[in-house]
């Protein structure tokens, strides 16, 4: 969202800043950002919690020269990994999941005007500020189900032929 606002149509000295999204006017409010910024740094969720994020999605489909614009709300549920830059306008937080086998991050600004509401499914108790030892714990596990698998394939070949061939 831009704004323009000419020194000519508002007299500077009218203008209040208040630590809220909203520049107040002697006339009226201008509201800068959607996002209810108390609101969000009241959020208590840390690295280690399970959380369901909703995010608004605007999709423009181009039909007959004409341009819609559809919006729809996409979850996005996984394990928070850290949280940065706490709860002030730059904050982030980290969200990984698994998808298929492949683990997905994604990094989402704490006032995003895009995220609509951010649940928290599962507190877990942990001993660091930052997970990202969870990256390899992960690829770990992965590598050693596969060796297993790969050992059940060697030794179930040869029995299978033997029970072919009596």
């Amino acid at each position: 969202m831009l704004f323009d606002i000419r020194y000519s149509e508002f007299d500077i000295s009218a203008l209040y800043f208040s630590s809220s999204s909203v520049v107040e006017c002697r006339s009226m409010p201008v509201t800068i950002s959607s996002v209810n910024t108390d609101e969000r740094k009241k959020l208590a969720f840390k690295a280690g919690d399970n959380v369901r994020v909703w995010q608004k999605i605007t999709e423009r489909i181009i039909e007959k020269d004409k341009i819609k614009e559809k919006s729809r709300l996409q979850a996005f549920e996984g394990l928070v990994l850290a949280r940065k830059h706490g709860r002030e306008a730059g904050g982030t937080f980290t969200v990984r999941r698994v998808i298929d086998g492949v683990g997905v991050e994604r990094i989402f600004p704490l006032h995003a005007p895009t995220i609509e509401k951010i649940e928290v499914l599962k507190r877990i108790k942990v001993r660091r500020a930052k997970l990202y030892y969870i990256r390899r714990k992960a690829a770990k596990e992965i590598r050693k189900a596969m060796r297993h698998e790969r050992v059940e394939k060697t030794v179930s070949a040869p029995e299978a032929a033997a029970e072919i061939n009596p």
